[in-house]
Formats: structure tokens, sequence, C-alpha cells
């Protein structure tokens, strides 16, 4: 039986090796384009290890060329900061109203909620865009941090943690004069404490691979984000496949960073799912 399951545990792990490298192997060929010269590009077999190292010519081109990326870079990194830092703020405290605050039409008002997220966001695109032109927030990046800043799948996701937190721990704060806004930073925050890491790292994900907003609601070229740097930079650079690899490496590198950084936060809010649920 013991050497049964061995057999069986050695033939998953070598199954879900195989399926890594699978997925890992377009990314390996991404980064050593990268650093090849443009004639190595598409020799075969494929140089795993450039041969002829273009140094880092193809980054420096990208980053300070004639479309200098660390313009669209800050651009992007504020959007997605700020978009991330008030969409995790706004959805933890509405998650904790709905969950640990008792009043009237509590549940009719969630369902509300819950039936927006129904609506697909191309169908108010038009909408959205007029409001923005006759407000002034069009072709501008609070324009933009505003539209990712409400989310309704990020209340529903933080809700369910917040109803896995005891109802005694807060009426034993409520007794001993705690009210709602101590209790939210000092009791029920820390417990749930992955669950918003974990919807942190998706919404700053999310906003930072966003391409249809900055799309329709940007037009200046020095307000631009990164995804709409990376199609310009493609149309300029079309033939040249080096540095394309380049500016596709710079453009996902933060979101390895983060990923890296967060991912003990991630399983654990996963496991806390597993376990409220």
């Amino acid at each position: 039986m013991l050497k049964s399951l061995s057999i069986n545990k050695a033939i998953m792990t070598v199954v879900m090796l195989m399926i890594s490298i699978m997925f890992l192997l377009p990314f390996v060929w991404m980064l050593s384009t990268s650093f090849k010269i443009e004639a190595d590009v598409f020799k075969f077999p494929i140089q795993w290890i450039p041969e002829r190292w273009n140094g880092f010519n193809n980054y420096r081109e990208v980053w300070f060329g004639e479309n200098p990326f660390y313009i669209y870079y800050w651009n992007t990194i504020k959007v997605t900061v700020c978009t991330t830092a008030i969409s995790v703020t706004v959805s933890a405290l509405a998650a904790y109203g709905f969950s640990k605050v008792n009043f009237r039409l509590g549940n009719f008002l969630f369902l509300i909620v819950l039936a927006t997220y129904m609506v697909p966001a191309q169908a108010i695109l038009v909408p959205q865009f007029i409001i923005y032109r006759k407000i002034g927030l069009f072709d501008s990046h609070l324009g933009l941090i505003l539209l990712g800043s409400f989310s309704v799948l990020g209340t529903f996701m933080l809700r369910q943690f917040f109803m896995g937190v005891s109802n005694e721990l807060v009426e034993a704060a409520k007794i001993d004069g705690a009210g709602h806004w101590k209790i939210f930073w000092r009791v029920v925050l820390p417990i749930v404490k992955p669950a918003i890491a974990t919807y942190a790292i998706l919404r700053f994900i999310w906003t930072w691979n966003d391409y249809q907003n900055p799309l329709i609601f940007l037009r200046s070229d020095h307000l631009l984000t990164i995804q709409l740097a990376m199609q310009k930079f493609t149309t300029i650079n079309g033939e040249f496949y080096s540095l394309i690899m380049a500016a596709a490496v710079s453009a996902i590198l933060p979101l390895v960073i983060v990923f890296i950084i967060g991912q003990k936060q991630v399983i654990e809010g996963i496991a806390l799912g597993g376990v409220k649920g």
C-alpha cells in the first residue's frame, strides 16, 4: 500500500514538473531573447543561452530610447498603487459593514451590489465615457484611478472572510466600549490580514494588466500606461523581436516581484478561506 502511494506520488510529481516546464519555457525564451542580437533571435535550434550577448543594449533602448519606458512605468505604478490602496480600503470597509453591522435592508442592499456585477463592464463604457467628459476626468490618471477603486468582487470576496470572524469577538469588543471603527481596525482586520493581502495582490495585477480602461479614457501620450506603451512599442519596432522581448520582460517584472513577495500571504489567504468555508 505504501509502495503504491509512493509510486503514485512520484508519477504525479513528474507530471507536474513537466507541466511546469511547459508553462515556463515561453518565459525563458522571452528572457533569453531580450539579451540576444537580432540576428540570433530565430536561430534553430534555439539558443537558450545566447552565444552572442547583446548585454543590456536592448533594455537601454527600451528604457531611454525614442519612447522611454520609464515615463510609462511611472504612470502605471502611480495608477496601480493608488487604485489598489483605495480599492482595498473601500472593499474592506464595505465588507465589514455588510458582514458585521446589522442595519435595516442590509441584505437587500448587498444583493443590489452583487446585481451590478452581472452587468458587463463593456456595457457601461459609453455612459462612463460621457460622464467623464462632462466632469473633466477624461484623459487623466485620477479618472483612471477612480474607475478601478470600487470593486464588487473585492467587496464580496472580503465579506466572505469577514463573516468567518467570530461574532463573539465583535460583541466582546462592543461590551468593552469599542465602536465599529476600532473593532474594524483592532479586532477584525488583523484576523483577515491574509485575505486583505490576497485581494491587494490580485487588484495590483488586474490594474497593472488593464488595457481596456487606459485605451478608452486616456489620449495624451505622456499619460499612457505600460500596456498601451507595449502596443505602441510593438507597432513601432515590429521587426525587432529582441527589443520587444526586452520591453515584455520589463512589463512583467513588477508582477513577478509582487507575487514572490506576497506568495506567503496568498497561500495563507487561500488556506483561511478553506478553513472558514
